[in-house]
């Protein structure tokens, strides 16, 4: 898949490059929604900042508050079906894909992130929010 440098917005607010935001920027990517927007809503919903991540419990819920609707790929021993690649996940349109330790934003086929997060192909989605 291709893949494209996005920070989200964060440039305009934060001068900071090794934070554990992928939340917050993958929302606001997918969503279309201002990076300190997204990043006030989200501490709102989870009372606490999501500068270094948010809970692995919270994200579903945070995700869904912007409109996110989940679609999953993977079921209990089921194994990976769906990887980050072209053709095995949504290539029009905008979602936020659920990978191990992260979440990253495709937009109409193309990785949107600070770092390619693919794999090279292998990585494996659980799942993903259309927007």
């Amino acid at each position: 898949m291709k893949w494209v440098y996005d920070d989200g917005g964060r440039n305009e607010y934060f001068d900071a490059s090794r934070v554990g935001d992928c939340v917050t920027r993958a929302i606001a990517i997918a969503s279309n929604t201002d990076y300190k927007t997204t990043y006030d809503k989200i501490r709102d919903i989870c009372g606490y900042s999501p500068r270094n991540g948010v809970n692995k419990s919270d994200t579903k819920k945070v995700v869904e508050a912007f409109g996110g609707v989940w679609h999953s790929c993977m079921s209990v021993g089921s194994g990976c079906k769906t990887h980050l690649k072209d053709g095995e996940v949504p290539m029009n349109g905008k979602i936020v894909c659920s990978l191990s330790k992260h979440l990253t934003a495709v937009v109409d086929g193309v990785i949107h992130d600070t770092f390619d997060p693919s794999r090279n192909g292998s990585r494996c989605v659980y799942g993903f929010w259309v927007f």
